[in-house]
């Protein structure tokens, strides 16, 4: 599947290409293997013992945003065609909500409660299909 969100009619002429719509969307927006990394990076580090688990975390989080935003851009670039920049803001925004929810650096915060992470991950994941990406 071409990682790149499809709008419109004119993007997908001459290739195998369809319009994307709501699911197909959603799937592409929420960068699940990254966040699939951060689920194993945070069980290491919280699960080291004898180092600064907090700032780990913090840094391995920063870590994973920039990473967000580079392999988006890399999975989305494609010949003759603008940046993505849409899509590699929301999925980057999307990691970062994920790792929210998930607690991560984010439960060190005072105050940080569960709660905040899974609605806030509910809104996004059902908003941001509804935005079609201007760049084409």
């Amino acid at each position: 599947m071409n990682r790149r969100i499809v709008t419109r009619k004119l993007l997908a002429e001459g290739e195998t290409l369809t319009v994307d719509n709501y699911y197909d969307k959603l799937l592409k927006y929420i960068p699940a293997d990254v966040v699939a990394a951060w689920i194993v990076v945070n069980a290491l580090i919280t699960s080291a013992s004898g180092i600064a688990t907090a700032a780990f975390l913090w840094v391995a989080f920063g870590i994973g945003v920039i990473l967000t935003a580079v392999w988006t851009w890399k999975l989305t670039s494609q010949p003759g065609k603008a940046t993505a920049w849409t899509q590699i803001l929301i999925s980057t925004g999307a990691f970062i909500v994920w790792v929210f929810a998930l607690g991560g650096p984010f439960a060190t915060l005072s105050f940080y409660k569960p709660l905040y992470g899974a609605l806030l991950m509910i809104l996004y994941t059902l908003v941001v299909p509804l935005i079609n990406p201007p760049e084409g």
